[in-house]
């Protein structure tokens, strides 16, 4: 399963049994749709994500990070302190991309191709007088 979505808050590295590191970090996802009136609905959903495999990975995991994961989803429930039932969904990341920094970063960056060189066009129009 794929998910796309933005990062909730800065990925935490854990150390868990066997010296083994995980990586945890929170996505939400939105959705629209429109009800039976023809109003629109917006819809987030979060994900609680755990990434296994490299924990240099949480450096660049930082809150607004839009991200695609792929991986498998599984719900849980729990029973809070307080004896109320509760329900989340769980992400197990098998691979991340990362389409750029947090939203106040990305309006800072300048234009980039796929290279990571400037984008010509955005240099070409700097130089128009309008």
């Amino acid at each position: 399963m794929n998910i796309i979505g933005r990062l909730t808050r800065d990925a935490e590295v854990r150390t868990v049994s066997n010296d083994k590191q995980v990586v945890n970090f929170s996505v939400a996802t939105n959705d629209s749709y429109k009800n039976k009136q023809g109003e629109r609905i917006e819809q987030t959903t979060y994900f609680d994500c755990a990434y296994w495999i490299s924990p240099n990975v949480a450096k660049a995991l930082t809150k607004g990070t839009l991200v695609e994961l792929s991986g498998r989803v599984y719900a849980r429930a729990w029973t809070g302190n307080d004896g109320e039932a509760h329900a989340g969904l769980n992400f197990h990341t098998s691979q991340i991309k990362l389409y750029g920094g947090a939203r106040k970063a990305q309006a800072e960056e300048p234009a980039t191709d796929t290279k990571g060189k400037g984008s010509e066009k955005a240099k070409e129009d700097d130089d128009l007088p309008f």
